[in-house]
């Protein structure tokens, strides 16, 4: 055997031990896993997924990953290492819009949620919604909102009830790959709690007796120190108060801080209430995947 032989079978060799060594690894973070599954058992908690954690996470490996290895196929191994522990905590399964001629959604939910967890296909998104309102599913993919959609899905949230689904995160979350749609993007709904991770949007739901307009909306939300993203409404002569604002805005809203006081104090007297439907950890942007220099020694603790 000559020398490039014996060194080529070494090499491989070493990858033989490498391949070991990770799932080794693998075992042993779902022991650790395992673990978190009970002590949150004996802490009486019920939240199987922390959308805000899963990014942090992401956010983290992407900061200090180094060398060749593309940082997209990085992010895409940990979504299937979160998402395989998801049912250590029960069931969990997805629904997901999915339209006749629309077939993109059903790759964002894979690509965020995992190549074999359990996926059902609702054409509407108000079906959507009930699914997971009536646990037939753990989350749900809906559209994005834009302002000329005649659905308005996110109305069927506007609820302060602690079981309502909420907008928990954003997709894609890691780009879209070789998705059928390029450039479709989707919330996820479920019912836990936005947690802040300093990269984060928030929604918000505003009930009027009367048109207020988003003037208003906005000098109140400027007096919080918020700034608007998105804004949409929905309007039913029939149904009073009638009037409802989806309002998305940057940063982190707590539903129960001074701040959202604040806001609801500015708004004045023709707003009945405000509902905090949920946000999201912004997903990754060009610069997280931006390839780094080769390493000259291990990555940095």
């Amino acid at each position: 055997m000559t020398s490039d032989k014996k060194q080529l079978e070494g090499l491989r060799d070493r990858i033989d031990e490498i391949d070991a060594h990770i799932h080794d690894l693998i075992m042993e973070r779902t022991e650790v896993v395992e673990g978190v599954r009970k002590v949150k058992d004996s802490l009486g908690s019920k939240v199987m997924i922390r959308p805000s954690r899963e990014a942090e996470v992401l956010y983290r490996l992407m900061e200090r990953h180094k060398g060749p290895f593309p940082k997209q196929e990085i992010a895409r191994i940990w979504r299937e290492l979160i998402v395989a522990t998801c049912s250590f905590e029960g069931p969990f399964s997805v629904a997901v819009y999915h339209p006749e001629d629309e077939p993109g959604y059903w790759d964002l939910a894979r690509d965020q949620y995992g190549t074999f967890t359990p996926m059902t296909r609702h054409t509407a998104a108000r079906r959507v919604v009930e699914a997971v309102q009536n646990g037939e599913s753990t989350l749900g993919i809906v559209p994005i909102p834009k302002r000329d959609d005649d659905e308005n899905w996110w109305r069927h949230i506007v609820s302060e009830h602690k079981d309502t689904p909420r907008i928990i995160a954003r997709l894609p979350f890691i780009g879209t790959g070789n998705a059928r749609s390029s450039g479709l993007e989707a919330l996820v709904i479920c019912p836990v709690l936005h947690e802040k991770t300093g990269r984060d949007r928030s929604y918000i739901a505003i009930e009027a007796t009367a048109d207020i307009g988003y003037n208003v909306i906005e000098t109140a939300l400027t007096k919080a120190n918020y700034s608007v993203a998105f804004n949409q409404h929905w309007h039913d002569p029939s149904r009073p108060p009638g009037w409802f604002y989806f309002i998305e805005v940057f940063g982190f809203i707590n539903p129960d801080g001074s701040q959202a006081k604040k806001l609801m104090g500015a708004l004045g007297k023709k707003v009945n209430r405000v509902v905090h439907l949920g946000g999201y950890a912004t997903p990754l942007n060009k610069q997280d995947l931006k390839q780094s220099k080769k390493s000259s020694g291990k990555p940095k603790k």
